[in-house]
């Protein structure tokens, strides 16, 4: 992993943030123009690791990489993690310049548009002028469409997957159970739990309920059913049922790697994205872009229905925005994006051909 310092970073909430550090990494190299440069936007608890070291499995490998749909031989691939993460951006677990002491809650709000805004200093401390492309799904597709939007001539396209231009309200209540599973954790200390280990239990809940929605009836009912547990126990707060087993896994392993004020934080900043807010609604902000738009949605996503993306996508047409519109139809719903890497790499390819 590497790093830059942003000396001042201005939120949208007016607030400052002094001696931001950004964590990123690239892989490729520029071309003798410097046009090949592919930005690309991770999801909520995801990483700059899109593609994986000799440490670690990259979260894109599937799309990313040499002799891949977007090939790192041809293309300079830079991807952050977010402003108010934990893996080396600075988040409200890092230490504030003015204490010395970790920010804990008292580390400002940060927006989409915030994060989008990070990554402009990141890239141009790069020393990147111009983007080929800006890609990514879920929250990362959200910082899509603020890139078109905010820095319209910065892209030639971009390419948002499984996301939305605004949350809806559904999303939004699923956040907030997850927001109170970590809240009501006594061991959440009102966020200022550094350096214990923090609410546990609560994030753990909270990734579970994530993990449901992340996925599809269809999916659990196939692998799981009503299949018990080797030795089911009929204990009230035992695990009986398989589902019940891999979703507590699956809460205890975000846990061991996440940090639960980054996921409270950037949860708020999905629940607030809308790239409407303060430009005269949707449409008026849409009307900004330049870049070319590949839309791709997932048709049994629950969190990002594709009813949202196909609207957007005729909202742009009609305003004379270039769009190509695509769905994959994948049990593992919303999830997709991140398992379903041969109907994804057909869609995708050919742009980056």
């Amino acid at each position: 992993m590497q790093k830059i310092v942003i000396e001042e970073l201005t939120l949208e909430s007016g607030e400052v943030l002094c001696q931001v550090e950004v964590g990123y990494k690239t892989y490729g190299s520029f071309d003798p123009e410097r046009n090949n440069a592919v930005l690309v936007c991770h999801a909520l608890t995801g990483d700059m690791y899109a593609v994986g070291d000799e440490e670690r499995a990259g979260w894109w490998e599937g799309l990313i990489g040499p002799g891949m749909p977007i090939d790192t031989n041809n293309y300079f691939v830079i991807c952050s993690n977010v402003l108010g993460g934990c893996y080396g951006t600075t988040g409200p677990a890092s230490c504030s310049p003015s204490t010395g002491k970790p920010y804990g809650s008292a580390f400002p709000v940060v927006t989409v548009r915030d994060m989008v805004t990070a990554q402009y200093h990141l890239v141009k401390q790069l020393g990147v002028e111009h983007l080929y492309a800006v890609i990514g799904g879920s929250m990362g597709g959200m910082q899509v469409y603020e890139w078109a939007v905010t820095y319209p001539d910065m892209m030639d396209m971009v390419v948002p997957i499984a996301t939305c231009s605004r949350l809806s309200a559904i999303s939004i209540a699923y956040n907030d159970v997850g927001r109170q599973a970590i809240c009501n954790d006594p061991e959440w200390q009102g966020g200022h739990y550094y350096p214990g280990p923090g609410p546990k239990n609560g994030l753990s809940t909270a990734r579970m309920l994530g993990m449901i929605t992340y996925r599809t009836a269809e999916l659990f009912e196939e692998r799981f059913g009503r299949s018990l547990q080797a030795k089911a126990s009929q204990h009230l707060h035992d695990t009986t049922f398989q589902i019940e087993s891999y979703l507590r896994y699956q809460g205890e392993k975000l846990v061991e790697r996440f940090d639960a004020n980054s996921y409270l934080y950037l949860l708020k900043a999905m629940d607030t994205h809308d790239i409407g807010r303060g430009r005269d609604g949707i449409e008026e902000a849409i009307k900004h872009i330049r870049a070319k738009v590949v839309s791709i949605a997932i048709t049994n996503d629950l969190l990002y229905p594709i009813e949202h993306q196909e609207e957007m996508a005729e909202l742009m047409k009609k305003n004379g925005i270039a769009v190509d519109f695509y769905t994959i139809d994948s049990k593992y719903g919303h999830d997709g994006f991140l398992v379903e890497f041969q109907k994804m790499a057909r869609l995708v390819a050919p742009y980056f051909a």
